[in-house]
């Protein structure tokens, strides 16, 4: 039996430690465990991070592709990759936004930072994001609205200060279950409790001291009116207000009746008292894609920022909290050139873009001077100005809302598909470059709570098969000669990643390999090689703050509720919402199913389709919109309101029902509500699963 090499699992982003062990002859893993040495989870692990590490379901990309008289056909490696440049350089001849570029949350820090470099640097395309944007980019302009910056200021070492647990729009005890536990172990001490706010009884709000169940849609007026309360109870923290923040009075004028905001969200009086009052107590404010996927999303997360401002609960053991869900989604974020560069320099800044274009070696008027329109604007372009489209590690074709749209626009471009596994994706490109995947990469990740830890390869991956880090590098070689002066290597690019942060924000200069294999993972920020970063913008020692905006407070917001895209309607009356499955990840193609997805309703919406519906069996229906109908398994669950059909976002068929509306600041869609209605089947239709409508 081979040794046992610790590494971080990029399952989700808690950033468990695991070791790994290889199969004795051939490729792959052995076991994957926990690690009892590791900082972050002290040997804790989850069967989904484990099984999907060690044993995935989906269909492996093993050679590289190339489509020819319209099919895709083995190939080598570097007849692949000249086919990719040839592709894409032909595009750059017309213009660098001619070239779009797709990135993940699934990848290290370095292929991140650099695929950001080729993009930005040496393509300089504004057509530049990644998958990040569709599940986090709500909380981060929420943050970066009242602190001036990115990401949570509490750390998990926060979770057993708390007392009060309030989660918001996420399911962690599905989505993060080491986390979960965490929560439910501090929630059960004495004086403390859990809360969950979710349309839907999940299996978080299962557990919980209380749920709250807004109507879809009603989290931001649900916010207000919690607002409303504690200002009409005089249980708003004015020492903090009135010495740290900026903008309460003005939002105050702003606030509506608390009662009428109740009754817009669809909850009592009595519950928005329940929640204010458990503000009181110190409060982890916890959220996910619940409420970040919306047209109202940055607004709403404000929101529960604001709360957390207006009742003090802005110290150690309280505060907001976003829940990501991809494993290095705050990696993307701080690396990747993608809205910010290297280390949260602001974009359009143009001291820090000389500094960027200096350390790339590149014409600085190479750069450009918008960070571009999110990846629905991003595919909406190649209508106009995108003739070519390199994805890496995700899948626009199944991932972004109104997705039969996405895929239509992409069969029109040339495509270059990079990833581990098979996806509706790869059945488009022009060029599949197989891409090693967990377990045979090495790099580093970030977690939700701002620690960077190490992933290791424990396995060598067959003949044709080459790292996000290797295959990026070998398309710059081709197309942008000299900007990688060296092959790509996964420490000398993590060490010029290092160096832009310096004396930033986000800071990890002295977060270096050697430091990692020491300690295994460090919270950045890290300026020097024994510091660490804790709770943000507080300094313990003498009780201060300072937050990174012009005044130094922190700032309420100001954002209103814009209408959501598609109320129901006669012809459309039910409400779609999208969550999250234990056993599923993305768009399903580590757990791919070719059953059509399970549609959950409650006995009364069943009973509406299919009057004799008989809860012991399995029924058929069709979810239809106005974009598409899917055949779906319907299956009664008193846990989903009356109205609601409830379907996982993992089904690559899901999302050709959701509505392509983003929220205006964050470019994030609004995935999470869409009007739907169910057309009864009397027999399974095996024959599509999915249609476009007319």
């Amino acid at each position: 039996m081979g040794e046992f090499v610790p590494t971080t699992c990029m399952r989700c982003a808690v950033g468990c430690g695991h070791v790994q062990r290889a199969v004795d002859s051939g490729y792959g893993l052995d076991l994957v465990r926990g690690n009892p040495e590791h900082p972050v989870n002290r040997g804790l692990a989850c069967q989904r991070g484990v099984r999907e590490t060690a044993d995935p379901n989906g269909e492996w990309l093993t050679r590289p592709l190339v489509r020819r008289d319209g099919e895709l056909v083995p190939t080598t490696l570097e007849n692949a990759l000249e086919r990719a440049a040839e592709g894409l350089g032909a595009a750059l001849e017309s213009s660098p936004d001619a070239v779009a570029v797709l990135g993940s949350g699934q990848q290290t820090n370095e292929a991140a930072y650099a695929l950001g470099k080729l993009a930005r640097g040496g393509f300089g395309t504004r057509y530049y994001d990644a998958n990040t944007t569709l599940c986090m980019a709500s909380a981060v302009a929420a943050y970066y609205d009242a602190f001036g910056s990115d990401a949570p200021p509490p750390t998990y070492d926060d979770i057993p200060e708390a007392q009060t647990h309030l989660v918001w729009g996420a399911n962690p005890a599905v989505a993060h279950p080491v986390m979960f536990s965490w929560i439910r172990q501090s929630a059960a001490e004495e004086g403390c409790e859990l809360l969950v706010v979710d349309p839907v009884r999940s299996e978080s709000a299962d557990v919980a001291d209380h749920h709250v169940a807004p109507a879809p849609g009603g989290d931001l007026a649900l916010a207000r009116a919690i607002l409303a309360r504690l200002v009409g109870r005089g249980d708003v923290d004015r020492a903090f207000v009135d010495a740290h923040t900026e903008g309460f009075d003005d939002l105050l004028e702003s606030l509506p009746d608390a009662a009428a905001a109740a009754e817009q969200a669809g909850v009592s009086l009595a519950d928005v008292d329940r929640l204010a009052a458990a503000l009181a107590d110190p409060t982890l404010v916890y959220w996910g894609m619940g409420v970040n996927q919306s047209v109202n999303g940055t607004a709403t997360a404000g929101a529960l920022v604001d709360l957390c401002l207006a009742s003090g609960n802005l110290k150690p053991g309280s505060g907001p909290f976003s829940l990501t869900g991809q494993a290095n989604s705050m990696g993307t974020r701080v690396c990747s050139s993608k809205g910010t560069w290297p280390g949260h320099r602001p974009f359009d800044d143009p001291a820090h873009r000389a500094v960027v274009a200096e350390t790339w070696g590149v014409p600085l008027e190479r750069l450009p001077d918008d960070s571009g329109p999110g990846p629905v604007g991003v595919v909406e372009a190649i209508d106009t100005e995108v003739e070519a489209v390199y994805a890496v590690a995700t899948n626009p074709a199944a991932g972004l809302p109104a997705a039969a749209a996405a895929r239509e626009r992409l069969e029109d471009v040339f495509l270059v598909v990079q990833d581990a596994f098979h996806s509706e994706t790869a059945e488009l490109a022009d060029v599949v470059l197989p891409a090693a995947t967990w377990g045979e990469s090495e790099g580093t990740v970030m977690n939700m709570e701002r620690t960077v830890a190490r992933v290791r390869a424990a396995t060598e991956t067959p003949s044709g098969i080459s790292t996000d880090l290797e295959l990026i590098g070998e398309l710059a070689d081709r197309l942008v000669p000299g900007l990688f002066t060296e092959r790509p290597e996964p420490k000398p690019i993590y060490e010029e990643f290092l160096s832009l942060t310096e004396g930033t924000p986000a800071d990890c200069s002295g977060i270096g390999y050697e430091r990692l294999e020491a300690e295994l993972a460090v919270r950045w920020p890290a300026p020097t090689p024994t510091s660490e970063g804790g709770y943000r913008y507080y300094d313990e020692a003498t009780g201060s703050w300072s937050f990174p905006t012009p005044s130094g407070r922190a700032r309420f917001s100001s954002g209103t509720a814009e209408s959501l895209p598609e109320s129901p309607s006669e012809a459309y009356p039910l409400t779609l919402t999208t969550a999250r499955l234990a056993d599923a990840y993305n768009t399903g193609v580590r757990t791919r199913e070719t059953e059509p997805p399970v549609a959950r309703v409650s006995p009364a919406t069943a009973r509406s389709v299919v009057a004799e519906f008989d809860e012991g069996e399995a029924t058929y229906a069709r979810v239809a919109s106005r974009r598409a109908s899917i055949l779906a398994r319907v299956e009664t669950d008193d846990a989903i309101p009356d109205g609601v059909v409830w379907l996982p976002i993992h089904h690559p068929a899901v999302n050709d029902l959701t509505v392509p509306e983003v929220d205006d600041r964050s470019r994030e869609p609004n995935f999470k509500q869409c009007a739907v209605r169910l057309e009864a089947v009397r027999e399974r239709d095996a024959s599509a699963t999915a249609t476009v409508s007319a």
